[in-house]
């Protein structure tokens, strides 16, 4: 499967932002979707998961009540909702995919990997 994310770009602190992540080549809804995030000079962080038919999610604590995973797999895309963005959320944003795997907050576990978009918060 191959996956493009989109959405990011530069904006002010408490502000909303939708990030996509588009599949394609491969049937979408057999796979368990990530975000992943990584700031400059830092290891790539797990944002949020959400499972092949739409559940279970799970999230780093410290987006848990900002951000919201979801997917719509007739469109072949999953969603990442960005509200209240803190400068510290400034990052490249990428999404992936796991065709198994049980720890989904671990970037071992995705196969696929999309491209990366910069989100950039400013204070």
């Amino acid at each position: 499967v191959q996956l493009q994310a989109s959405g990011g770009g530069l904006v002010q602190a408490g502000v909303s932002l939708r990030l996509s992540c588009a599949a394609s080549g491969s049937t979408f809804s057999r796979y368990h979707v990530g975000w992943f995030r990584q700031a400059p000079g830092k290891e790539r962080e797990f944002v949020a998961a959400i499972g092949w038919s739409g559940g279970p999610t799970n999230y780093l604590d410290s987006v848990k009540g900002r951000f919201t995973i979801s997917r719509d797999n007739a469109k072949n895309t999953a969603y990442l909702q960005m509200n209240s963005v803190k400068p510290e959320d400034t990052a490249v944003y990428y999404c992936a995919a796991a065709s198994g795997g049980i720890v989904l907050s671990s970037p071992y576990s995705y196969e696929y990997w999309g491209q990366g978009t910069q989100v950039t918060v400013s204070s």
